[in-house]
């Protein structure tokens, strides 16, 4: 219940952590992200074993290996929330994003390998999405890992595992954004202006930003959107700048209302990508004919349709190449012990992605 700093729904403990077994690491957790998909275990929106240590975004160095562990103590690594299996239908065919056994393994609280490695007083503690980064160590199945250069400064490199991957895959993956091609982002937070970012990289224009908070609005014109407005302005801003419609509308505000309203400003033939975390509950309805008669296209998009290995040293590049400004998505540092106050700015919209950093 807001405020979550009176509440305090999040509380530090101290926890027993099994040593890694095969296939696993030790972690110890530089940086780690806030995203919406945490608020949305603490408000109920997302229906999570309890109790669970949160965080699913992050930059961690190794410091001890299982049995079979393909990477080496001292090695930095980004945290990916979706590990892949390598042979359910879904890893084989070329989709490892829709991994039956990571999901299945992440809706039960457990590492990909099975079972957890968290306990308190003798009780299993859930992890949250294969990482449980809210913590100074972790243990997590190898699957979960993407090494990447050691020289990344922690609190840039967390934004890759999952604002990045999440908003810019959105774009490059989901919708193949071509260059000349008309882009309306809803929602600007981490993975919204990371959708936007990415939008620009991929040489969209426009690109039209929506978002009722004006500082991100302000923010996102600084990237590069044409324009930027309010939810109340979007119909007449797609109208001025994308006559007849957007080619590609991003969802990432995580409503079924907002997500029909992008659907009706995409252009005939358009692209609807959908990257929010709603509530189970709240339909989304459209006129079933218009499929048909406009040929839209609804994609949902999970994790940015991504191969980490594949996709996050390719968004490195481009951030060191200046063509994906990451760093501008940092609202700021915190520590680890703020986490409920943190909670509130971002629930609050003050936000867009704020470190954790652990003591």
């Amino acid at each position: 219940m807001r405020p979550f700093a009176e509440s305090l729904p999040l509380r530090l403990a101290e926890l027993d952590l099994a040593p890694p077994g095969p296939g696993e690491l030790l972690v110890r957790i530089e940086a780690a992200g806030l995203c919406h998909s945490d608020l949305s275990v603490v408000n109920g929106d997302r229906n999570r074993p309890v109790p669970m240590a949160l965080g699913h975004e992050a930059c961690a160095t190794v410091v001890e290996t299982g049995p079979g562990a393909r990477l080496a103590v001292g090695d930095r690594v980004v945290l990916a929330f979706l590990p892949a299996c390598g042979h359910c239908r879904h890893c084989v065919s070329g989709t490892p994003w829709l991994c039956v056994e990571a999901a299945g393994a992440n809706g039960r609280g457990e590492l990909i390998g099975g079972g957890r490695r968290l306990s308190e007083a003798g009780h299993p503690v859930h992890h949250h999405l294969g990482v449980s980064a809210f913590a100074g160590h972790a243990v997590i199945d190898q699957r979960s890992a993407i090494r990447i250069d050691a020289d990344i400064p922690p609190h840039i490199a967390a934004l890759f595992g999952c604002a990045v991957l999440t908003g810019v895959g959105a774009v490059f993956n989901s919708a193949a954004v071509r260059p000349g091609e008309s882009v309306a982002v809803w929602g600007l937070g981490g993975v919204g202006l990371a959708a936007l970012i990415g939008a620009i990289a991929a040489g969209a224009e426009p690109v039209i930003a929506i978002d009722p908070v004006a500082e991100k609005r302000a923010l996102a014109l600084e990237l590069g959107a044409r324009v930027a407005v309010h939810p109340d302005e979007a119909e007449a801003a797609i109208a001025a700048d994308s006559p007849g419609g957007c080619d590609v509308a991003i969802e990432s505000v995580g409503s079924g209302r907002v997500l029909a309203e992008a659907y009706r400003l995409t252009a005939r033939g358009g692209r609807v990508v959908t990257v929010g975390l709603p509530n189970p509950a709240d339909p989304f309805t459209i006129p079933a004919v218009s499929l048909v008669a406009e040929a839209k296209t609804i994609i949902g998009s999970y994790m940015g349709s991504a191969i980490p290995a594949r996709d996050i040293p390719r968004y490195i590049a481009l951030w060191r190449a200046g063509r994906l400004p990451v760093e501008r998505l940092l609202s700021g540092t915190r520590p680890l012990a703020e986490i409920n106050i943190a909670l509130d700015d971002l629930a609050a919209g003050k936000a867009i992605r704020q470190i954790l950093l652990p003591a």
